[in-house]
């Protein structure tokens, strides 16, 4: 009798057991970057110290984002991506460089080739792991609200991917395309 009466007891606490042994729900993983999909949150503080918060921009426009740096090939893409920032800017394409130099050096890259734009230093490189790329330079195209609608990756000095991504900008404002090879290659 006492058998059965445990068993009962047992088996009426059986859910109780098996609920408290589930383990714990695994934590959200990190949303895949792609076009498509909403941009990462991200914050940084832009060259003057003040705090630049990715949803803020792209609430007020499209927003370009670009993981790059000073090395040759992406100081002979600067150009193109300059001037896709002066033809578009004014039609609300806000557009935001990351570089990884070191803060002295930027300072002084920055004013030796006037970069117009808003710009950003990260030395440790937690800008790449945020948008999960590894390539140098990565261009984000981010539309008004925050979803990505183009990915430009890798360093090309001849200006034909800022083209691309030029068209890209140009369709999304729904303005004419600038040729910015063609206009920088004129120059």
């Amino acid at each position: 009798m006492i058998r059965t009466l445990v068993a009962a007891l047992f088996v009426a606490c059986l859910p109780q057991f098996v609920t408290a042994a589930e383990p714990a729900p695994a934590p959200h993983a990190k949303s895949k970057v792609a076009v498509g999909e909403a941009a990462p949150a991200f914050t940084i503080k832009d060259a003057t110290g003040k705090i630049v918060n990715l949803a803020e921009l792209t609430a007020k426009g499209p927003v370009l984002v670009r993981l790059t740096c000073g090395c040759s090939g992406c100081d002979k893409e600067l150009a193109y991506f300059q001037k896709i920032n002066e033809v578009y800017k004014d039609k609300g394409l806000i557009s935001l460089y990351v570089f990884k130099e070191p803060d002295a050096k930027m300072a002084k890259y920055a004013s030796d080739k006037k970069i117009d734009v808003l710009y950003a230093v990260d030395t440790k490189g937690d800008s790449w792991g945020t948008f999960q790329t590894k390539s140098m330079p990565t261009n984000f195209l981010i539309a008004k609200g925050g979803k990505i609608v183009s990915i430009a990756a890798g360093c090309d000095p001849s200006g034909l991917l800022a083209n691309v991504v030029s068209d890209k900008t140009g369709k999304l404002l729904g303005v004419d395309v600038v040729d910015v090879k063609n206009k920088v290659e004129k120059k």
